[in-house]
């Protein structure tokens, strides 16, 4: 059975997770907290829209993405000192990580404003799991820089770390940041995760150097993609 609806007694900031790709996953109360929210700052808006019709939600929506956070965080936190309650949802999965939403809760917990989250997807858990690869304790590195030289100074932070790594990548440099890894770490074992919870859903389990031979530049890649690599044993 789903939890009663909440009725926050103080203006609160929630950071509300969205499905990664299935809006099957959004939670009972992710559509409680956005039904009775004043303002959803989204981080693209079109997307969050078809989220809100999809669960019949009706509530203005502002702009807060990479390229705004600096100015959008001060108006949401005077909403927030106004009396109102403000949710922010990313794009997809949970608003903070590797998405808009730190600046904001720094805002609001220096200020002493009420600030939770409401969980819900998140692809990095979901593809260190899926990986195959030990999950009882793993690095988040999120995306790592675009020109190779910077993106090996990036790897070879955690050469030497034995925990399992997990990184975010596009479909345009998927394959480059392979090659980086297994000039960086050699030739572990590696798990390639896309389409999460859709239809699609797609898991690679294999070496470094056999995923590297499968996604070859000639090859339609799309998606946004989980890369969990092994650590050094």
């Amino acid at each position: 059975m789903p939890a009663m609806p909440e009725s926050p007694s103080q203006p609160t900031l929630y950071l509300v997770a969205t499905p990664i790709g299935n809006l099957a996953d959004m939670s009972y109360r992710a559509v409680s907290i956005l039904r009775q929210v004043h303002l959803i700052a989204a981080e693209d808006t079109r997307k969050t829209s078809i989220l809100l019709r999809h669960y019949e939600i009706s509530k203005p929506q502002i702009a807060y993405h990479e390229h705004n956070e600096a100015s959008v965080a001060p108006q949401l936190l005077r909403r927030l000192q106004a009396g109102q309650s403000v949710a922010v949802v990313s794009e997809a999965g949970t608003p903070g990580i590797s998405d808009p939403g730190y600046l904001v809760v720094r805002l609001a917990i220096e200020q002493n404003i009420a600030v939770t989250v409401i969980p819900g997807a998140n692809a990095v858990l979901m593809a260190v799991v899926l990986s195959g690869l030990p999950a009882h304790s793993f690095t988040f590195r999120g995306f790592s820089p675009r020109k190779s030289g910077k993106r090996r100074n990036f790897l070879a932070v955690d050469a030497e770390s034995p925990h399992t790594l997990v990184y975010y990548e596009s479909p345009h440099r998927l394959l480059e940041f392979l090659q980086d890894a297994l000039v960086v770490f050699g030739d572990r074992p590696a798990a390639v995760c896309n389409e999460l919870t859709k239809l699609f859903e797609n898991v690679q389990r294999q070496t470094l150097s056999a995923l590297i031979a499968q996604y070859t530049p000639e090859g339609a890649i799309r998606g946004e993609f989980v890369v969990v690599i092994g650590g050094k044993s």
